[in-house]
């Protein structure tokens, strides 16, 4: 049973639920003298890859934040935004069941007292021209504009992100650098359906028909690694656009690029970290994801 603690939190069993970043703040200063923070941001929604997340947290952390905020800077087309899943009692029972310990549920004024007209602007460079940042422009600006607030409010000692958004994960640590902010920033791998399938989040606004089609984007990703050797890339990428489109796809992208610059490439030298990294519309939904080719690192 839910019990209240006042107008700006409740306990649910050990987790406590915070709506207002001040009292917040008092409380994480106090949990901070005693060990340290780890930080998983989200929109809700939530699915077994945030949760490997919550784990990892409180796997390598004294304490667990999580915060469920639907951004509004990040979404360059207002039916997406208006379309994303909202499910807030079953995101709060997963995340006690799985040992969170802070829950931040902010409102939008909380996050954007200024309006969200007033956010600051990021040097991010080529990074949000390029793959996602061409295709959503201003996106990238939002995602930046909200983790910076999310940590300003925190301070975690450390910041836990999934791999499948991996442009984004590159953005927040350039985001990091240009702020100086500290946290020692964590990515996760990629946690995907028995089909292969990454865990998404919009992967619930697929039809039946649709949610068996969407595999094909994993499919795809196999392909390219399956196949990659130096020199030319051009049939490759070609061979994994025409899988995506046999089966209904509609693609934005399918890309090679260096793991850990994600400068995009069509021919390889066979050193050079590589990740395939793909944007499709199935439907209605878009669904992206990404593969690591060969032995170089990943964006940690």
């Amino acid at each position: 049973m839910l019990k209240r603690a006042d107008d700006f939190n409740a306990s649910l069993l050990n987790m406590i639920i915070f709506k207002e970043s001040g009292p917040l703040r008092k409380h994480l200063s106090r949990l901070r003298k005693k060990g340290e923070i780890g930080f998983v941001p989200t929109m809700g929604a939530l699915h077994p890859g945030h949760l490997q997340l919550v784990r990892r947290s409180r796997a390598e952390n004294l304490s667990t934040l999580c915060s469920i905020f639907i951004n509004p800077t990040q979404f360059n087309d207002p039916q997406d935004f208006k379309k994303y899943p909202v499910t807030t009692e079953s995101d709060i029972q997963m995340l006690e069941h799985e040992g969170c310990d802070i829950l931040f549920m902010p409102s939008v004024d909380n996050i954007y007292p200024d309006g969200l007209a007033e956010g600051k602007l990021y040097q991010l460079g080529e990074l949000e021209k390029i793959l996602e940042g061409k295709f959503r422009p201003g996106h990238f600006q939002g995602v930046c504009q909200v983790v910076d607030v999310l940590l300003s409010i925190v301070s975690p000692n450390r910041l836990y992100l999934g791999q499948k958004d991996y442009q984004q994960c590159m953005v927040i640590a350039k985001m990091l650098e240009l702020t100086e902010k500290k946290p020692e920033l964590v990515i996760c791998e990629t946690v995907r359906e028995p089909d292969g399938l990454a865990m998404s989040s919009r992967n619930r606004r697929l039809s039946p028909s649709e949610r068996s089609k969407a595999v094909t984007i994993f499919a795809a990703l196999v392909y390219a690694k399956g196949h990659l050797v130096s020199g030319p890339l051009g049939k490759i990428k070609e061979q994994a656009l025409n899988m995506l489109q046999s089966e209904g796809f509609r693609p934005d992208y399918f890309e090679f690029a260096h793991a850990r610059t994600l400068e995009i490439f069509d021919h390889w030298n066979g050193q050079d970290p590589v990740v395939a990294v793909a944007a499709a519309f199935l439907g209605e939904v878009r669904l992206i994801d990404n593969m690591i080719l060969n032995s170089g690192r990943s964006v940690n």
